[in-house]
């Protein structure tokens, strides 16, 4: 590892004038997870759950040049991604597919409006962030990956917190 890197990478000081609040961290996580989870639900159930809704997506989709299979993708990544990632399961895993649905969301519907305004692109660069920001720390406090990923004797010990 170069010295550069070794910058990037370096844990923070723990005499620094913030490093009181990094122990808050998981719950920042918690609240971005509860947060991204609603959005997509909220996005993904105007896509899918209506009567005709998914068929009227889809169709809006071809009709951008992109394979139908990719609409019913983005689709159920926001409804059912939604879902996961709210109770946090397969977080990593379903922002990755978050990431991947708003960068194309961006290119191929709102950049052409600019960042800001009437079908700017400001609101998926901001959710596609968010997702970022859970694929890097993870879960936070409450999800069922993380209940998943603790041995039994990881268990005994988170408990006693």
């Amino acid at each position: 590892m170069t010295k550069d890197t070794a910058l990037i990478f370096a844990q923070p000081e723990e005499d620094c004038l913030f490093a009181w609040l990094n122990r808050f961290q998981p719950l920042g996580s918690l609240e971005l997870r509860l947060l991204v989870g609603a959005i997509m639900i909220s996005h993904g159930y105007q896509k899918v759950v209506p009567s005709g809704a998914l068929h009227n997506f889809i169709r809006m989709v071809t009709h951008m040049g992109l394979p139908a299979a990719l609409g019913y993708a983005a689709a159920f990544t926001e409804f059912f991604g939604g879902m996961l990632i709210l109770v946090g399961l397969l977080t990593r895993v379903v922002s990755l597919l978050v990431i991947a649905d708003m960068a194309v969301a961006i290119l191929k519907v709102h950049l052409r409006n600019g960042l800001s305004g009437r079908g700017g692109f400001e609101f998926p660069l901001a959710v596609l962030s968010m997702a970022l920001m859970l694929f890097l720390t993870g879960p936070g406090y409450l999800a069922i990956d993380d209940l998943i990923g603790r041995r039994p004797a990881a268990r005994g010990k988170a408990g006693a917190r």
